[in-house]
């Protein structure tokens, strides 16, 4: 269980590192947002490109930041049940979600996208937009985000189990999220 502890934790520090990232392409998108506002009503010009970095941005800040709220245990679930369990019951909730769901649609998912990254890769393909950009690096978020998602995953059911064995420290209480 120590190399799986560590394995949980080392994804922890990168999805951290990846919500960095995700908070840098927040500042990027908006800034280029008001000054294509600015460029395109102040100068009355505009850009394909422009606007479709700031679609980009949003994509790597979507998929790279969701394995860090996974890990902060911030992510979207249904509260019918949830937020009533007590002692150790929301934990196995937790880690049936995780297997059952997260961890084959992730898979599948990532599965499913690096092929699509690899043909708009090596075929460069372009925006159909005059002026639009090549379209791989934002195609690339797609697999980079599912795949780490499921990594992290993998991270929260291997602290999960150790909470269980009495391993690992968690902080299981849930906080119903005001309405």
């Amino acid at each position: 269980m120590t190399g799986l502890l560590k394995f949980a934790k080392f994804m922890d520090r990168v999805s951290e590192q990846f919500g960095k990232l995700a908070s840098w392409a927040v500042l990027i998108a908006a800034s280029i947002s008001a000054g294509n506002a600015f460029i395109r009503y102040g100068l009355d010009w505009s850009s394909n490109a422009l606007l479709e970095i700031q679609w980009y941005m949003f994509a790597w800040m979507v998929m790279v930041g969701a394995p860090l709220v996974l890990k902060l245990n911030e992510h979207v679930r249904v509260d019918l049940i949830y937020g009533k369990l007590k002692g150790n019951r929301p934990v196995y909730v937790d880690i049936f979600g995780l297997i059952v769901f997260l961890l084959p649609v992730m898979g599948m998912m990532t599965y499913m996208c690096a092929p699509y990254f690899l043909r708009a890769f090596i075929m460069g393909e372009m925006s159909q937009n005059a002026g639009g950009l090549i379209r791989w690096p934002v195609i690339l978020a797609l697999p980079v985000g599912f795949a780490m998602v499921f990594l992290q995953g993998l991270a929260e059911i291997i602290k999960r189990v150790a909470y269980l064995q009495g391993k690992h420290e968690m902080d299981t209480h849930y906080e119903k999220p005001l309405q």
